[in-house]
């Protein structure tokens, strides 16, 4: 039997910490979002894709052009592709836009950021952001999406997270540092230039494995910045949770649940000029 760490996860240890938008210093989300600069096919393996729902929702109709900024390895540029569309993908991290190409060749993906895209003025319908609106500075990201949409574009962010209402999946939260858990009530910052802030639940389930949810725990800026000590220890806490006190059988399937928050504004007022 492994040795339980019963700590993990009761009450009085502090829940999930991590970025929360405009509240996380500068330097701090600059240095967290460092973690995912190599890693790239890894984090592809291993992270969930999005559910269609959540695209079905947020796209406009006519829609033909799409930006995917912090993009990664193309999870969420993979839905916009499969609706026809003509994507454009941006991600700071090189390793992660290599994946990115090998995956979807048809993609123009480039070197950049959400406050400095390096696209063309007005030359997309939507863009969407899918789990990085938090390491991006809200408000000067706001005026350069502004730029690159059209008027009337729709801008969106996307997260998946653990689905923390159910018990069990709330505890391994706890364990895993899933620290991109919103607290109830959250509503992330946007600039003036959008408007009409609205937001869509999914609920889905991602069917994976013990192992395979333990691969998922690496690939979080929690254990990619953390020491050898700490990555074990958190190693140790996932076997004894999923294996013994779940009775999770190697390689046998586990329905994780998940929630996907999307949110859509619509551009009201052109960005400033430079």
């Amino acid at each position: 039997m492994r040795s339980p760490a019963p700590s993990n996860g009761q009450p009085g240890i502090p829940g999930p910490a991590g970025p929360r938008g405009p509240k996380l210093h500068a330097t701090r989300r600059q240095e967290l979002g460092q973690s995912f600069q190599d890693g790239g096919e890894h984090y592809d393996r291993v992270r969930p894709g999005y559910p269609a729902d959540s695209l079905t929702w947020l796209l406009p109709d006519r829609a033909e052009t799409a930006a995917d900024i912090g993009a990664g390895t193309g999870k969420f540029t993979a839905l916009l592709l499969e609706r026809g569309l003509e994507v454009a993908a941006v991600d700071p991290s090189t390793d992660m836009l290599e994946q990115l190409r090998k995956n979807y060749p048809q993609v123009s993906a480039v070197e950049g950021t959400a406050e400095a895209t390096g696209l063309a003025d007005s030359a997309f319908d939507v863009v969407s952001v899918a789990q990085a609106w938090h390491w991006c500075d809200p408000l000067p990201a706001s005026t350069e999406i502004s730029r690159i949409l059209r008027p009337q574009g729709i801008l969106g962010l996307i997260w998946n997270q653990l689905d923390t209402s159910v018990p069990w999946v709330h505890r391994l939260s706890r364990i895993m540092h899933a620290g991109d858990v919103h607290k109830p009530g959250f509503r992330p910052a946007i600039g003036p230039e959008f408007a009409g802030l609205q937001s869509h639940l999914t609920a889905w389930a991602d069917p994976t494995t013990p192992e395979e949810i333990m691969e998922l725990t690496k690939s979080r800026s929690y254990y990619l910045r953390a020491n050898e000590a700490t990555r074990a220890k958190v190693m140790g806490n996932l076997e004894w949770y999923l294996y013994d006190h779940l009775a999770h059988a190697p390689g046998g399937t586990v329905q994780l649940p998940y929630v996907t928050q999307t949110w859509r504004a619509v551009k009201v007022h052109p960005a400033p000029p430079r």
